[in-house]
């Protein structure tokens, strides 16, 4: 195993608690406790935080996990954007300043969202190992069983009535359509995450059956990069109205998110959400 480099402070634990990983797994490897699990066509990867500063990883796979793991971020320069009196984003980051934000596979995050619809964390994490098992490529690592995310032909060859299967209820739909449109071109995902404009982005997203603004808002923020989209559910409605007196909804409520928290919105989402679910 070798270590991965990173600055400023990051938490394993907390940022695969986060509420945008569902499929790793606890695995320990030559004595190590860590967590394993596949990362697009790179197969089998294994991360351990031995340590507060000390990241282990595979060798050979320190740069997939890096990026994976938003190890590379400039987290300084993310925190100059945010508004600097807000007392209350401050300690959501006190709470949990080792979060980052991921950058995971943009079909695999895509599609994990289109399933997360009204779902809680245990059942998306059941419903993507289900997805894995039955239609993603296997992989053996430490005696261990690992599957990637099936990509968008599995989906769309295993129709609507096997992934009903898979307990997706109406769900199935949105995922198989989805599947449809990115193995026959429909939609580049490539040029959608290559897109500079978040609202270009997101509209594209968003042509998908089943893709509203949340959803969209999630695969943009945690596989494209794009830190601006703040995604709204329950939650940060919750704290939205509770600590800034909000009470504005929808559209409104998402542009005044996004014009207050800047350019680095979505991370500070992230740490709003993960202080409320944990305090609140």
């Amino acid at each position: 195993m070798v270590e991965v480099p990173f600055e400023a402070s990051f938490s394993l634990s907390d940022t695969l608690k986060s509420g945008q990983l569902f499929h790793w797994e606890p695995l320990e490897f030559d004595g190590v406790p860590g967590f394993a699990g596949c990362i697009a066509d790179h197969g089998p990867c294994w991360i351990a935080q031995p340590e507060p500063d000390c990241i282990l990883t595979l060798p050979g796979r320190e740069e997939v996990v890096s990026r994976y793991f938003g190890l590379d971020q400039p987290m300084a320069e993310i925190h100059g954007t945010f508004p600097q009196e807000d007392a209350v984003l401050k300690e959501a980051i006190a709470y949990c300043p080792g979060i980052r934000v991921a950058r995971q596979p943009v079909w695999e995050c895509l599609a994990t969202f289109i399933t997360s619809s009204l779902k809680q964390v245990v059942h998306i994490r059941a419903i993507s190992m289900t997805l894995r098992r039955r239609f993603g490529e296997r992989h053996e690592f430490e005696g261990r069983e690992l599957y990637a995310y099936p990509n968008p032909e599995a989906i769309a060859e295993a129709g609507e009535a096997r992934l009903r299967e898979c307990a997706l209820g109406y769900r199935a739909k949105s995922l198989c359509l989805a599947g449809e449109a990115v193995a026959s071109g429909k939609i580049n995902l490539e040029a959608v995450e290559s897109e500079a404009d978040l609202a270009s982005a997101r509209l594209a997203l968003m042509e998908l059956h089943g893709v509203g603004e949340k959803i969209a808002n999630c695969a943009l923020l945690f596989s494209c990069g794009q830190r601006g989209a703040f995604q709204i559910d329950v939650w940060i409605e919750r704290i939205l109205r509770e600590h800034y007196r909000k009470r504005v909804k929808g559209a409104k409520l998402q542009a005044w998110a996004e014009r207050y928290f800047g350019p680095n919105a979505g991370y500070a989402q992230q740490y709003l959400f993960h202080f409320a679910r944990k305090t609140l």
